[in-house]
């Protein structure tokens, strides 16, 4: 699992969720066999997401993110709860696009225009949705507009996946800040005046990595923090409050494929059994597949009222 630091300035003017997914965005590159655009992509949304279901109050509270757009990616969709499980896909693994001007993997260009949703189940009667037009497609700039628009929350989000010559993930974190109530109005432009300044996140894990490469964990985080936060006015500093987990974990079993086969209906499975004989099928999250013989999906049908 990955380490999430949790802080708060000494104002009480904001709060700070930072983290450093690159084992995570790894793992999920490996299950998806992505390429390396399709890997910046994914592993933005998922680290997006994996701080967002933090900030849920309860862990069994769920969030789930979706990028949805006209571009070659078409989608990609990523889901967390309060106790930091995430688990996330890309329609298209294998979308690729020219870089962009700046030399940098086009995440935008390859969602194109479109929404994002995000939908929040509370353990309400009623799920919250709340969608916004795609700003950019470059996931941070987007998951900000959307707690601006939508939560009327104001909000920093930086997100970032460096990807190596050899396709594998060099670098990859997130940052959320986010101001509170009664936050003092000096807090926000000591805040602009740091961002302005502040190199990619990726540049940041690699560059400590590279000062002491034993650093992992709890000690990473923390020297991360400095390197960001460090300048602050001491009225602003940062201070660690708790240390919460994240990482990639898929729930799929045999029993929710089950109620996957059967919700396709009576006919359609009747028609499966007569034509095919049996079925396979593979879990979108997790590439996981599941067989389901003759008898089994005889059994299913069986079932259905």
């Amino acid at each position: 699992m990955n380490k999430v630091l949790v802080g708060l300035d000494r104002s009480k003017s904001f709060r700070v969720y930072l983290t450093d997914t690159t084992s995570m965005v790894e793992e999920a590159r490996k299950i998806h066999s992505t390429t390396p655009l399709a890997t910046a992509g994914l592993g933005r949304v998922l680290t997006g997401t994996g701080l967002m279901g933090l900030l849920l109050k309860n862990p069994t509270d769920k969030v789930t993110v979706q990028f949805k757009g006209d571009g070659p990616a078409i989608q990609i969709l990523a889901t967390a709860n309060g106790e930091g499980k995430v688990k996330g896909y890309i329609s298209n693994p294998n979308v690729d696009l020219p870089l962009t001007e700046e030399g940098k993997l086009d995440v935008g260009g390859s969602l194109g225009i479109g929404e994002l949703t995000v939908i929040k189940d509370l353990g309400l009667k009623e799920p919250y949705v709340g969608k916004i037009a795609l700003v950019s497609g470059e996931i941070a700039d987007d998951l900000t507009a959307y707690y601006y628009i939508s939560e009327q929350q104001n909000s920093s989000i930086a997100l970032g996946v460096k990807i190596e010559t050899d396709c594998h993930v060099g670098a990859a974190g997130g940052l959320i800040i986010q101001m509170l109530p009664d936050a003092e109005e000096a807090s926000v432009d000591a805040l602009e005046a740091m961002i302005e300044e502040m190199p990619p996140l990726t540049t940041i894990i690699t560059n400590v990595k590279e000062k002491n490469p034993l650093l992992s964990g709890e000690g990473l985080l923390r020297a991360m923090l400095e390197e960001i936060f460090g300048n602050m006015p001491e009225a602003y500093r940062v201070e660690v409050l708790d240390f919460r987990e994240m990482g990639w974990e898929c729930d799929c079993s045999e029993e929710r494929l089950e109620k996957v086969v059967m919700a396709i209906g009576r006919k359609d499975l009747e028609e499966i059994i007569k034509e095919d004989g049996e079925a396979e099928l593979m879990c979108q999250f997790c590439t996981k597949k599941y067989h389901f013989s003759k008898e089994r999906l005889e059994g299913l049908l069986a079932r259905i009222k």
